[in-house]
């Protein structure tokens, strides 16, 4: 393309989809035109209140929409006539018959790991296979697990030191803004099939990885611990296999000697760092239990569920409209607007002697 702004709807303005707005306004290169949705609640209120343009996504929606006082723009097809990308954050299975409505309109469109491969053909992580997204008309981000076993044993492989990967997923019951609906409470619930949905996922991103998830829901709300034992391809160091992970994009360390020593604590630090929210879009490896003996690597890291794939999302918009063709570049672009980090925390400064 050859416009200087590329033009960004989002049609669904819940957990993920007020994320993208706000990183979709944070981009240089980007627009945002409106948003789309079902509701007239507090939620699209707040939407209304930043000033931006909301948009009807159904006919009976713009009725209830008005009801409750919403300033509705719009239609849907109103707003797709305007953009040259939809980011569908629709809820789960609800995107897939949006495919007609955003094929009509001509535009690109990004969707969520909600929906099947199958809908639309190719799955997205930024620094697996941004080139394969480019000139698409639509694309996938997978969901917030699978990035980030993408992001870390993508690291290991590219590195060539991944041989193969096992891992156990403990997953948040629910996200913290729906507790009261409902969830896991004074229990563990394993999932009833191995390997879980992640590890096949990610094999719509990257077909070679060897890769077995096992994974279970947990009786907290905020974000994903998982616990992986790697096989190595040689006998390797620590810091071989640190300095692999610290040569990829959107991984940080964090360590239990400060105090960060559980999920909590990690949020916490977010807060503290005044981030969006309080969200971490990076994966956030705990360096100092890394563990490796001859061929073999134990970690365990965190994924904040409610943000990990925004910054995918936005270099998916880039991918497909071809505005920026290199993932590399992209990815750089996404992070310095987001303001992500490699380290959290500022090294101890240490006092200096005479000798």
């Amino acid at each position: 393309m050859t416009q200087d702004v590329i033009r960004v709807a989002v049609n669904g303005y819940g957990v993920i989809g007020k994320r993208v707005v706000d990183a979709v306004c944070a981009m240089p290169d980007m627009e945002l035109v409106g948003v789309a949705d079902v509701v007239g609640d507090w939620r699209i209120r707040a939407a209304v209140g930043q000033n931006i343009a909301v948009f009807a996504a159904t006919g009976q929606a713009d009725a209830a929409m008005r009801a409750a006082g919403v300033p509705v723009a719009g239609s849907l097809e109103d707003l797709l006539a305007t953009v040259d990308v939809v980011v569908d954050t629709t809820p789960k299975k609800i995107a897939t018959a949006n495919v007609p409505a955003y094929r009509a309109a001509g535009v690109k469109a990004v969707f969520q790991g909600g929906e099947a491969h199958a809908t639309t053909g190719h799955s997205f992580v930024a620094q697996a296979n941004y080139a394969t997204a480019v000139g698409r008309d639509m694309t996938r981000v997978v969901s917030c697990n699978t990035t980030s076993v993408v992001r870390v044993l993508g690291a290991l492989q590219d590195a060539s030191l991944l041989a193969r990967a096992r891992g156990v997923l403990i997953r948040r019951a629910t996200d913290p803004g729906e507790s009261h609906l409902g969830g896991v409470m004074n229990t563990v619930v394993p999932e009833a099939s191995i390997p879980s949905h992640q590890g096949p996922d990610a094999l719509t991103v990257r077909p070679d990885l060897d890769v077995v998830t096992m994974a279970a829901k947990a009786a907290h709300t905020q974000t994903h611990n998982h616990y992986w034992t790697l096989q190595l391809t040689r006998r390797a160091s620590r810091e071989e296999v640190l300095e692999a992970l610290r040569a990829a994009p959107r991984i940080a360390f964090i360590k239990m000697a400060d105090g960060l020593t559980g999920l909590n604590t990690t949020v916490e630090l977010m807060r503290d760092l005044g981030r969006p929210r309080g969200d971490m879009w990076e994966v956030a490896i705990w360096e100092d239990v890394l563990a490796v003996q001859d061929d073999e690597a134990f970690l365990t890291y965190q994924v904040y569920n409610e943000a990990i794939v925004i910054p995918e999302t936005i270099d998916a918009i880039r991918a497909l409209t071809g505005s920026v063709p290199d993932g590399a570049t992209s990815i750089a672009m996404t992070d310095q607007a987001l303001g992500m980090r490699r380290e959290f925390l500022p090294q101890p400064v240490r006092a200096l002697t005479d000798g």
